[in-house]
This record gives structure tokens, sequence and C-alpha cells, in this order.
């Protein structure tokens, strides 16, 4: 397996339209690990680690999101790969 970590986040329309629960979701389908959160300046944050074929596709929905949203821009920095999470988590 090729490990990847990717942090992101992501501007636009991202709170009060389930983006987090959404993104658990889709993480879960696709076998990625990691945590999600909102931010106080209406960004969404997140730590996605895995298969890279996984977390790219994580990524990729990651431009489009949930219906209801409207994702502008999704700013992402690659990490080292550490396989520190065993779950999908919200942080709230």
């Amino acid at each position: 397996m090729t490990g990847q970590r990717i942090h992101v986040f992501i501007t636009g329309k991202v709170q009060g339209v389930y983006f987090r629960k959404s993104m658990k979701t889709k993480a879960e389908q696709n076998r990625v690990n990691g945590w999600v959160k909102n931010l106080k300046d209406g960004r969404v944050e997140a730590v996605i680690e895995g298969e890279s074929k996984n977390v790219d596709l994580t990524l990729e929905w990651c431009h489009g999101g949930p219906g209801g949203s409207v994702v502008e821009d999704v700013v992402m920095h690659k990490e080292e790969y550490a396989a520190e999470f065993d779950s999908f988590e919200i942080i709230y």
C-alpha cells in the first residue's frame, strides 16, 4: 500500500449543509481515516490518510461536497504519512 496524508481547507458555503457528516460517510466508503471539523472563519478543515487512490477519491469529492454546499476553493497540503488514525471522525 502506498500511504498518503493530505491536510485540506475547504472554503465556500460549507457549514450548515451537512458537509462534515457527508465527508465522514464518503471517507468511510473510501476506506480512509482522519478527521474533519468546522473552523470559526467558515471554512472546513480535514486531515485525510490512507491508500493514495482512496485519498484521491475523497479529495475529489471535497471539490463538490454534498448537495446544498457551494465549494469555492480547496487548499491541500501534502504531509508525511503517519498512519495515526483508526477511523474517520468529526471533531466538534
